[in-house]
């Protein structure tokens, strides 16, 4: 049966896509406006419930033939065993298959001798057992420490040269394996300066291959991506948006895994555009209520977030809850930030710990439909789930409370004039960064992952939410020292470094980027010795990072200056995969 296609939707002529030069937050009130007006609250998917219909079913018909042809015997090699389950995962359609997965990373880990690993023909596409080598055991390495299995970097001293020590040249002549490398690489740990030279090592190549302009379509699309962000540190939907393309493309590819895929895509895009529209049209209701015109009106990009923590079908509920929740945070953020005064931010924070409606008494009458707002949509919240689940609830008011604290001492230190160490910086900006309320929040409407010791785990502000608290910090601060910054930040981590050690703007920069290397190895390390049972709470605290790489790249700030967003947005939402 062919595959049911849905014609792509073109960018309305209203949103033409493209780069915008961005305002410097120099000015109260001088944010972008909103780039999307009402356009998802009017759009209507050019599908018929008739066609989703269609499709669900033959979706649900080509997951039982895979299940009945999956096999993961003791027949099948560890090399079609990655490639297959690297296959799945990049094509946005594991999920489907957990009990398969699960099984062929156990062989897989069970499996130490990375002899044998290039000894298989079968790869996803292109080249023989003598090219296949570095790719698969590079391969494996990242896709079991991904899934918090350690493994140790020794598995690619095979591959160095006896007489340097270092990676053996004729590597340059793979590029499929360098870029396998090259990705596996950035799932290092602290102090594993094997892995630093594998990164820089492939990257040269890399970067010399892609200038020579000798890689061919899609192994020169997939380097590109890689260069701007790792394939380990890049969300999972922006990468299965190129990738179900790009599988086309390589030969031996498997075509009931690509008509699946290319189902699977559209039903949650429709998902996710009735959700978009939900959400707008709360959000509407919300920004036009509270009539903080100062803030920014951003829930388009808010929502681009949150698919890039879960997509999948399962997790709508977890979805609305949390960009309805950051949406209210990102209010509470830019009114501490840019417009309350000293004394009001102390009035706002005292009501916000008390978190009773009456309070909004206490409160200037420009911040009280804010507060009411507040308390009572996270009344809803509580409404919403089951009698068993609304203790989550608390430990999220908790969690806000928090940031609210945190965003007064930035504002005193503002107010003040107060210039902190780069330590003291530190110790508060990375709970204002919202990543430790954020963690919270992302649990609050999840499925049996979210249990009682996780949200203990991550109210706890564990490694893995500091260490992401400190990468959301530096991208943020590296973005607000290249685009400008609003006139009542307190100093960034940029400044105050530059300040204390003596050096340039720019030198701190690098070495501030350098921090936030270091805070995903962080990361890394952490998944890797944590309770197993905490693991998925954990690595949806790892899905919002990877999504703040994405906000923040090349130094922008896309949550901010929103146009720089709007290409993606488009391509996500809109138009799905697209030709390469």
């Amino acid at each position: 049966m062919a595959p049911i296609t849905v014609a792509a939707a073109p960018p309305p002529a209203s949103l033409e896509t493209g780069g915008g030069a961005g305002l410097t937050v120099a000015t109260v009130g001088a944010f972008e406006p909103c780039a999307w007006g009402d356009f998802f609250v009017t759009y209507v998917p050019p599908v018929s419930q008739e066609s989703e219909e269609r499709m669900r079913e033959r979706a649900h018909q080509l997951k039982a033939e895979l299940r009945r042809r999956m096999s993961f015997e003791a027949t099948r090699s560890v090399a079609d065993m990655v490639t297959l389950v690297d296959t799945l995962q990049r094509l946005g359609i594991d999920n489907h298959f957990r009990h398969e997965v699960d099984a062929a990373l156990k062989r897989i880990n069970n499996n130490n001798s990375c002899e044998s690993l290039g000894d298989s023909s079968a790869g996803s596409g292109g080249g023989g057992a003598a090219d296949d080598g570095l790719h698969t055991v590079a391969l494996r390495f990242r896709l079991l420490r991904q899934h918090g299995v350690w493994v140790p970097a020794d598995v690619f001293d095979r591959f160095k040269d006896d007489t340097t020590g270092g990676f053996s040249e004729s590597l340059s002549s793979d590029p499929r394996g360098l870029l396998s490398l090259y990705n596996a690489a950035h799932m290092a740990t602290p102090g594993e300066q094997g892995l630093d030279e594998a990164i820089s090592f492939a990257r040269r190549h890399l970067e010399s291959l892609k200038l020579k302009g000798t890689l061919s379509s899609p192994l020169a699309e997939q380097v590109c991506r890689a260069l701007d962000i790792p394939l380990a540190r890049l969300p999972k939907r922006l990468e299965t948006m190129h990738y179900v393309v790009e599988y086309e493309k390589e030969e031996g590819h498997d075509a009931v895994l690509l008509e699946l895929a290319r189902l699977d895509f559209d039903l949650v895009r429709f998902l996710h555009l009735r959700e978009l529209k939900d959400l707008s049209l709360w959000w509407k209701d919300l920004y036009g209520n509270v009539k903080l015109n100062y803030a920014r009106d951003r829930l388009v990009e808010n929502y681009f977030w949150t698919c890039g923590v879960f997509h999948e079908e399962e997790y709508s509920r977890a979805r609305m809850l949390f960009a309805k929740t950051f949406g209210l945070l990102s209010l509470m953020d830019d009114t501490y930030d840019v417009y309350a005064t000293l004394e009001e931010c102390h009035i706002l924070n005292d009501a916000i710990q008390r978190w009773d409606e009456n309070s909004a008494s206490i409160l200037p009458e420009y911040m009280r439909m804010f507060y009411i707002n507040l308390v009572r949509n996270f009344q809803g919240f509580e409404d919403s789930l089951q009698p068993n689940e609304k203790y989550r609830v608390s430990y999220a008011k908790q969690a806000f409370k928090l940031s609210s604290k945190y965003y007064l001492d930035e504002a005193k230190w503002c107010s003040e004039k107060y210039a902190p160490s780069f330590k003291e910086h530190m110790e508060v900006s990375v709970m204002s960064s919202g990543f430790p309320t954020l963690a919270v929040v992302l649990l609050m409407g999840a499925g049996d992952m979210a249990t009682r010791e996780a949200f203990r785990w991550a109210i706890g502000v564990p490694a893995v939410v500091s260490a992401s608290g400190e990468v959301a910090r530096f991208r943020n601060d590296i973005a607000s020292y290249k685009k400008g910054k609003n006139k009542k930040d307190v100093a960034s981590s940029v400044e105050c470094y530059a300040k204390e050690h003596g050096t340039s703007g720019e030198e701190a920069a690098v070495a501030i980027a350098g921090m936030a290397e270091h805070a995903w190895r962080t990361i890394n390390r952490s998944c890797m010795e944590m309770d197993s049972a905490l693991l998925p709470a954990a690595q949806l605290v790892v899905n919002l990072t990877k999504t703040l790489e994405v906000i923040y790249l090349g130094g922008r700030d896309a949550y901010t200056f929103a146009a720089d967003l709007k290409d993606l947005v488009v391509s996500l939402f809109l138009n799905g995969p697209t030709t390469v």
